[in-house]
């Protein structure tokens, strides 16, 4: 099995990127998705998220607008947060890999691969990346979104250059959606090679 992670900054497309993979037929595991589950209803993180962080949920689980309030621009509370989601998440991509055994490719669909050493924990790196001016204009869509928000998120995200001098493959996703897609099989059919160079 290859374990290809997939990562980008805010903006940059990378959950289209994740669902072109998907329809290729390669099982993605989605650490967002993971997340929302176990911050929602019943979700097994939001008892210890509110004790740390009192105010932050209610019976539809984290009340991500006041969670994101209560930590942004705090290392300390992020740190915090991380700490308890970070191995939460972890146990969910184990049962992942467990599910999927058999496959030969399966994707991490992982926001900060890089910024929380997952890259360390795949084999392969793929990034998906934009125009400054096009990532900028798609995150300011995002409802809630201000230009302060996106500016302070982006300062916790490693810069779209290193990530792209650090991945094996880098999917452009400020291109018609076709040519997106036509960079996402090219990397399936590269990591399909018997030798999976």
């Amino acid at each position: 099995m290859i374990r290809l992670g997939l990562t980008g900054s805010i903006g940059m497309g990378k959950s289209t990127v994740a669902k072109l993979f998907a329809e290729e037929g390669v099982p993605v595991f989605d650490a967002d998705a993971a997340v929302h589950r176990l911050q929602g209803p019943g979700g097994a993180v939001v008892g210890r998220i509110e004790a740390r962080f009192p105010g932050t949920t209610d019976p539809r689980g984290v009340d991500r607008e006041k969670l994101g309030a209560a930590v942004l621009g705090d290392d300390a509370a992020m740190k915090a947060l991380e700490a308890i989601v970070h191995p939460a998440v972890g146990a969910e991509r184990a049962r992942f890999l467990r599910d999927h055994a058999d496959a030969p490719l399966v994707l991490f669909d992982i926001p900060l691969l890089f910024e929380t050493g997952g890259d360390r924990a795949v084999d392969k790196v793929a990034v998906v990346s934009a125009a400054p001016h096009v990532q900028r204009a798609r995150t300011l869509e995002r409802p809630g979104m201000t230009p302060e928000k996106f500016d302070a998120i982006l300062a916790r995200q490693t810069p779209d250059a290193e990530k792209r001098a650090r991945a094996d493959f880098v999917i452009p996703t400020d291109v018609p959606l076709e040519e997106t897609r036509a960079a996402v099989r090219a990397v399936i059919a590269c990591l399909s090679r018997p030798t999976g160079r």
